[in-house]
């Protein structure tokens, strides 16, 4: 019996192999298929490309352009010209800028004009000052007042006014005592407005009654009668 060595069986099946794939290559191109050959790479190194845009520095311009402004009523002005400024303006302009809010009033809601100036140049723009937001006031009670002929109206809202109301509110309450005479007896209606809404109470003006003084008693006449004869009988008296 004859024994191969692994090397001669591995050569023939290599052999067997390689002729197999030969004959199943003459055989597709005898019949006409035709095999796709694909062949697969595998990246052996991943190369990573970024790429950054460069910067480039805007350009600073010397045109003046103003903001309109807006603020609430009793709120301080800013101070920093920047805010005013609606342009990118070059620093040279920017450290020599005037800037003038005299004529914005904080306490007066309303549209004001604030000023820039540059080189004897002025540049106006519009600073609007508005109205804070009032607090909400669910309900509000009119007290019914009765006061004497001739008396003082007071101006206090509490004197008026049942519920205990914040400050913001009070500083916009408008009081009306304008149909309310004080000389004369009668029943007068006032008003209280708070934020568009109207509110009715009443002042009763009444004579005060006059109390006349209660009589004083009449002066009694001494009895000198008694005090004589008390004299008498004691100038009579004799001592033992």
């Amino acid at each position: 019996m004859r024994v191969e060595s692994r090397d001669a069986m591995e050569t023939k099946t290599r052999i067997i192999t390689i002729s197999t794939i030969a004959f199943l290559g003459v055989v597709c191109i005898t019949s006409g298929i035709v095999m796709p050959l694909v062949i697969t790479f595998e990246p052996q190194n991943t190369i990573k490309f970024t790429i950054t845009q460069k910067r480039v520095a805007k350009a600073k311009t010397t045109e003046i352009k103003l903001k309109d402004m807006e603020g609430e009523i009793n709120t301080p002005l800013s101070v920093d010209i920047n805010d005013y400024l609606d342009s990118d303006l070059d620093d040279k302009i920017r450290k020599v800028l005037k800037l003038d809010t005299s004529a914005v009033n904080v306490t007066q809601a309303g549209s004001y004009t604030y000023t820039i100036t540059y080189k004897k140049k002025i540049y106006n723009g519009t600073y609007t000052i508005k109205e804070k937001p009032l607090p909400t006031i669910d309900t509000m009670t009119l007290k019914t007042l009765k006061l004497t002929k001739g008396a003082t109206l007071s101006t206090d809202l509490s004197t008026y006014i049942v519920e205990n109301l914040p400050e913001e509110a009070k500083i916009a309450i408008k009081l009306n005592l304008a149909n309310v005479n004080v000389n004369a007896a009668g029943s007068y209606q006032y008003t209280v407005t708070y934020n568009g809404k109207l509110y009715t109470g009443i002042i009763e003006i009444y004579e005060p009654q006059i109390t006349l003084p209660s009589p004083s008693p009449s002066p009694t006449t001494p009895d000198t009668t008694q005090k004589e004869d008390s004299k008498e009988n004691t100038s009579n008296t004799q001592t033992p």
